[in-house]
């Protein structure tokens, strides 16, 4: 009996297809960030859905689709790049059971609605489900703004998935599953209890990183950070343990931060190293380094197995724990890329947006890293609601300092309203910020592109015109002063992208990008004057 048990199980697991999909990047027309990057969740799912006997199959239009880019219909000025909708709904089978969405940026929600509603068409009965943060964030407007989707999964998303799975193979509801979100028959949203967060997280499989997958975007050069050789994605954590108010972090994975154990990080590694001998690793945690003996312990590892490696943090980190002592282990075992995030260089503006840090300390670390060789960027923002000109001004003088401390990259970004942060909910609440697709397309334009006037600022001191020139101005003087203060930056940029060398900052892999994609478009257009 318990023998026929299984094997119907087994069959109905075989008949079940479960598709996973990510949508195309949307940009617009000038922008000149174009983050087409592998996908490590999708991957950490594919890992865990393999751990569970579960076979799924990844159709990532970003990584199919690299350098290709096409105008998105019935929005003027923006641009997609990957897929288009025709080429992927011809990728997913007709027959699949689940079909779960990749949606993390909110910017992307017109266009990726769009997808839905075709592959609707396409699979009739399949059971459609999204994740990720902004799918968490806004629930309820997604599912109401969409109704081809069906469910929404809140937070974390391995176990949430498997067992919307197994809720299939078994022909069971999975709408009383915690951690997921619905609208009922009559229409009304249906929350359920949230899934409880993986602690043990170094039971979690490693992600499953299909066949080529990888090659494609290390053909095409693209990675997150500055761009290396065969660079690896990896995560050392997850969660965050601070409450900053612009940050949708918290309603995402809660405050629970889990680092991995050691050993089995550098494991991960290893195995990379032997199976796709890749050249350098990029962490793409959220808030990867806050522990000081964790990061010693590390490095130490690594020098124990003698591990040749470049590694970085290219996702922005906090500066507790990098003085000489850690950075100088960082250095000695590959690390070639920092980035900080003081968010701000105004104390107020700190408090306000519950930013704990030190800007003395986090000066004193960048002063060692610089010393040191690293290759440094940090990110700030100015047009908090409520922030004075004095404290943006307090900004850019902190940035300037940076800049002629010989950080390579001092980023200056305006203010953006993401769902799920305090900020966000206090700025709908208040009825500043209608939840719209004039809104999405806004936050998607707001900072990668320069040319156009920023059309969602929600500062009490400063207009928009103003925002925008000033951090045109001051991202622009921070570069000068880089790169006249030391000189041999100019040739380094220039050698990078006359030559098409790997890139050693943002902005040069930034370029390369562009001057990529601009050949795509011009492929694909060849009347194109």
């Amino acid at each position: 009996m318990d023998n026929k048990v299984t094997n119907e199980r087994s069959e109905r697991r075989t008949r079940t297809r479960v598709v996973l999909v990510r949508g195309p990047i949307v940009f617009s027309d000038n922008s000149i960030n174009n983050e087409a990057v592998p996908s490590i969740g999708m991957a950490y799912l594919l890992g865990y859905l393999r751990k569970q006997g579960i076979e799924a199959l990844l159709i990532d239009a970003i990584a199919e689709g690299l350098n290709q880019s096409w105008p998105i219909p019935n929005l003027p000025g923006f641009r997609a790049h990957g897929l288009t909708f025709d080429r992927i709904v011809q990728m997913v089978p007709v027959d699949a059971d689940l079909i779960g969405f990749s949606l993390m940026f909110s910017g992307e929600w017109p266009v990726q609605r769009s997808l839905i509603q075709r592959l609707r068409e396409h699979c009739p009965k399949a059971l459609f489900l999204g994740g990720g943060e902004h799918a968490t964030a806004l629930a309820e407007y997604i599912l109401r703004d969409c109704p081809e989707l069906d469910l929404c999964v809140h937070g974390e998303g391995e176990e949430v998935l498997a067992n919307v799975a197994e809720c299939l193979f078994r022909g069971e509801d999975p709408r009383l599953l915690t951690g997921v979100s619905f609208l009922d028959d009559q229409g009304v949203f249906q929350q359920q209890p949230a899934h409880p967060r993986i602690r043990s997280i170094d039971r979690i499989p490693w992600p499953h990183w299909p066949e080529g997958y990888l090659e494609k975007f290390w053909q095409a050069g693209k990675s997150y950070g500055v761009q290396s050789e065969r660079d690896m994605p990896l995560m050392i954590s997850r969660g965050c343990p601070y409450r900053c108010t612009f940050c949708s972090s918290e309603e995402m994975w809660t405050t629970r931060y889990i680092l991995r154990d050691v050993a089995d990080v550098v494991d991960e590694i290893t195995t990379y190293i032997q199976k796709y001998d890749i050249k350098a690793i990029q962490l793409y945690d959220l808030t990867a380094i806050t522990n000081k003996t964790w990061a010693i312990a590390f490095c130490n590892r690594l020098l124990e197995k003698n591990i040749a490696i470049q590694w970085s943090l290219p996702s922005g980190t906090r500066s507790e724990a990098l003085d000489e002592e850690s950075l100088t282990l960082f250095q000695k075992t590959g690390c070639n890329y920092l980035v900080y995030a003081p968010e701000s260089g105004s104390q107020e503006t700190l408090k306000a947006i519950a930013k704990k840090i030190s800007l003395d300390r986090m000066v004193d670390s960048l002063r060692v890293a610089h010393k040191l060789g690293l290759v440094l960027r940090t990110n700030l923002i100015i047009g908090f609601p409520g922030e004075t000109l004095r404290q943006m001004v307090k900004t850019f003088l902190f940035g300037f300092r940076l800049a002629f401390l010989g950080v390579d990259e001092v980023s200056i970004n305006i203010f953006s309203p993401y769902p799920g942060t305090v900020i966000f909910k206090n700025l709908v609440q208040s009825g500043r910020l209608v939840i719209n697709d004039s809104y999405f397309m806004a936050l998607t334009s707001l900072n990668g592109d320069y040319s156009r006037l920023p059309l969602l600022t929600f500062n009490d001191h400063v207009g928009p015109k103003a925002l925008g020139a000033y951090r045109l101005f001051f991202m622009t003087t921070n570069y000068m002063i880089g790169y006249l203060s030391r000189p041999y930056r100019i040739w380094r940029t220039l050698r990078v992208l006359l030559t098409g060398r790997h890139a050693e900052t943002v902005l040069e892999h930034r370029l390369k990008d562009l001057i990529a994609r601009k050949k795509g478009e011009n492929r694909s257009n060849p009347n194109r004057q």
